[in-house]
């Protein structure tokens, strides 16, 4: 009884968490968005995360403005065998500038994703809803121009993903780690 309590009060936090609104910045601009961002900090509840959190690293993502106005993301992470998984989303423009929609055929899922706070030359906080089967879980990122990420931003990652309803066990600032080579 005290378990289906405990799973039924983590279930509930999960889903208020998935409605909080995460506004785009203001101001969005696109084209400064574009090029080669790592990332440094990973945030959810999701327990794939949970399951896997310990063993991941920092990995890249090349963003890619569309002539439309859409994005093309591209991830790679180099695995400790050497070899790179990699993964493509074209993220839809919506009416609201700084957010996108796409669906993931990796991971069966659409994704609501919010560019929530960028220093174009420096980091950027993305924030994702992700629903699959009627469920949503949050998902956030901290990218960064470079493989570092200082105190203050950690700090501000961290006070993000809180503020989303992510538990503090499942804020991770990744350990770097090597690039894979360009495909």
């Amino acid at each position: 009884m005290r378990n289906t309590l405990l799973s039924m009060l983590v279930a509930l936090m999960c889903a208020l968490a998935a409605c909080t609104e995460v506004t785009p910045v203001a101001d969005f601009d696109l084209q400064k968005m574009a090029g080669k961002w790592y990332m440094v900090g990973f945030a959810t509840n999701a327990q794939w995360f949970v399951n896997h959190k310990a063993g991941m690293k920092m990995g890249t993502a090349v963003l890619k403005p569309t002539d439309g106005g859409d994005l093309d993301l591209s991830y790679a992470n180099l695995n400790a065998d050497g070899t790179c998984w990699r993964m493509t989303h074209l993220a839809k423009k919506t009416e609201t500038p700084g957010r996108f929609t796409f669906r993931s055929q990796v991971w069966n899922n659409d994704n609501d994703m919010r560019i929530a706070e960028v220093v174009y030359d420096d980091y950027a906080l993305v924030h994702t809803i992700k629903t699959k089967d009627g469920v949503s879980e949050v998902l956030n990122k901290l990218y960064s121009r470079t493989t570092t990420a200082t105190t203050a931003l950690q700090q501000k990652f961290t006070q993000f993903s809180l503020q989303s309803g992510i538990l503090a066990d499942n804020i991770v600032i990744l350990p770097e780690n090597a690039e894979c080579p360009e495909a």
